[in-house]
């Protein structure tokens, strides 16, 4: 429709196709799926002529909203969402208002669902009149017969907080207790995101009163999805809540959600730890939520596991060095070394937290031999990801402590059997390098760099090249003449082409950082007589690539 619209032009495609789809509107769910798209997208007023035409849509707008397919519907609310606001004023009531409270009017659900998501959209600009009787529709709909329309309304009502004044709260709140105790599940697990929408706009004593009974009877529901919300939405439900009900009211739920029946509400609960963590004092954390927190870290379900470890290692700058020696490290501990590898990888990713808070001698007696043991496990992702942590940790350990205990680690993987090992791992020399300097760099590289070059296996050879250009960019003109041309002239000469070229390229990248007489002088004349004695083509060819790119350099 966007090429149609830019082959006809504003005028014809008003005129023309847009009345044509009203005969697609009776047509197969696709065809309605489909044309539901169209409509919301965000080109679609440029392609009728401007927001002043956004009217000959809704007669289409609204006949999608009536449509049993829940996916034609949100679309088509979509639409209305983003193309409403740019009808003017004296047209809103008139068109929107109106189409909101003919849908809501239907005998059959889905227009009514349609109009009560409607409602955020149309109660800002209404009359004082429309806004009386839209909040009349919005009360109706949460004890209708049908779920479909409850669960709209539940759905709905957390938009509906921020738009109404004072007065009209409370009615909203009624709505929310008849929805809190509505039979079906779906309905009351949406009723958990509503609270954390009316908490932050409420008083201490209507959070007491209404927001905190509701919380606490989801976190105690029969129905595990709703107590999966409650553990998924814990750490917004405390925040707007408050540190008081949280200590008071909150810690004895969330330590139930820890210990759920179910492995999907501990999923959920176990990635807010550190985050509920946060308003609760000390002395709460360690003996309502540690106990569960050790529990869980050997929990049988690995996602269980896996959540925790994405979050737990957030308590350490919590619990500062000393706390976190003594409650926390054989926890991380136990987590590093757990059977499952994305568990494993998601405490790599948080180590930063724990290493920031341990001392050198904490970090060398327990955190140390873990992650050595890890830098050689079999799977190549958990290898990487260690990998990738070694120059953050070396930042933060300094270089006398990287040369004793990391050193020999991080070479070693120059030699590991994965390529994308490989690779990573001269990308760490580069970032070593900038943290270190370059005289550590020719210290502990450079013969790194001469071991590689003599290595009976070709890939280990490869690895040279890619060891220099990841560190050579460090450098001055004249060390790179000194200590990286001479392994590369010795690579053009290998005896496995790939090599050759490979070396050529590396070459043709160095050149732009070499000075002017080294060019001339050196490479130039080197490049000639490789060229000379080179058969293969494809060398041939990136060999000719680097002359020339030394040639524009006399």
């Amino acid at each position: 429709m966007v090429k149609t619209a830019e082959a006809l032009g504003p005028d014809r495609y008003r005129e023309e196709i847009i009345p044509e789809l009203k005969t697609l509107l009776d047509d197969e769910d696709e065809v309605q799926l489909a044309l539901a798209e169209e409509l919301s997208k965000s080109t679609l007023q440029d392609q009728l002529g401007g927001a002043q035409h956004v009217p000959v849509i809704l007669p289409h707008l609204e006949a999608l909203l009536r449509v049993e397919d829940i996916k034609v519907r949100e679309l088509a609310v979509k639409a209305l969402l983003l193309h409403a606001p740019a009808l003017p004023p004296e047209a809103f009531e008139s068109t929107l208002t109106s189409l909101v409270f003919r849908l809501a009017s239907s005998d059959y659900f889905s227009p009514k669902s349609s109009a009560i998501e409607l409602i955020e959209l149309v109660y800002p600009r209404a009359s004082p009149e429309s806004k009386a009787k839209l909040i009349e529709e919005f009360k109706k709909s949460t004890t209708h017969k049908t779920p479909m329309v409850r669960r709209s309304a539940a759905k709905s009502l957390k938009k509906l907080p921020s738009l109404v004044d004072a007065a009209t709260l409370p009615l909203l709140l009624e709505d929310l207790k008849v929805l809190s105790s509505d039979d079906q599940d779906s309905v009351r697990l949406l009723v958990v995101e509503d609270c954390v929408s009316f908490a932050s706009l409420l008083p201490e004593e209507s959070k007491n009163n209404v927001i905190k009974p509701i919380v606490l009877a989801c976190g105690n529901d029969k129905s595990w999805r709703v107590r999966y919300m409650v553990a998924s939405l814990f750490t917004q439900l405390v925040d707007s809540l408050g540190q008081q009900i949280t200590q008071t009211e909150l810690v004895p739920i969330f330590v139930q959600l820890l210990r759920d029946t179910e492995a999907e509400v501990r999923t959920a609960a176990s990635s807010k730890v550190s985050g509920v963590s946060k308003l609760l004092e000390r002395d709460t954390v360690i003996k309502e939520l540690l106990p569960c927190v050790r529990v869980l870290s050997a929990d049988e379900s690995s996602s269980v596991r896996s959540s925790l470890a994405s979050d737990v290692m957030g308590l350490a700058p919590l619990f500062g060095k000393d706390g976190t020696n003594e409650h926390l490290l054989d926890i991380f501990l136990l987590l590093l070394r757990d059977e499952t590898p994305e568990v494993r990888l998601n405490v790599i990713g948080k180590l930063d937290q724990v290493t920031q808070v341990l001392g050198l001698d904490q970090l060398s007696l327990h955190l140390l031999p873990a992650i050595i043991e890890l830098a050689e496990d079999r799977q190549w992702r958990i290898r990487l990801s260690i990998l990738e942590y070694i120059p953050l940790l070396a930042k933060q350990l300094g270089v006398q402590f990287f040369n004793e205990k990391l050193s020999n680690l991080t070479m070693s993987w120059l030699n590991d059997c994965v390529f994308s090992v490989r690779e990573a791992a001269t990308v760490n020399l580069q970032k070593l390098t900038e943290s270190f300097g370059v005289e550590w760099s020719k210290e502990h590289l450079l013969p790194k760099i001469m071991e590689q070059l003599k290595h009976k296996n070709y890939l280990y050879r490869t690895t040279t090249l890619t060891m220099i250009s990841a560190i050579a960019t460090g450098f001055p003109p004249s060390d790179i003449q000194q200590h990286f041309l001479p392994p590369i002239f010795t690579l053009l000469g290998d005896p496995i082409a790939n090599i050759r070229l490979n070396a050529a390229k590396a070459l043709a990248a160095l050149i732009a950082r070499l000075e002017t007489p080294c060019v001339q002088e050196v490479v130039i004349p080197f490049l000639k007589k490789r060229l000379e004695a080179e058969a293969d083509r494809d060398v041939v060819y990136f060999s000719n690539l680097a002359l020339q790119t030394a040639s524009k350099r006399t």
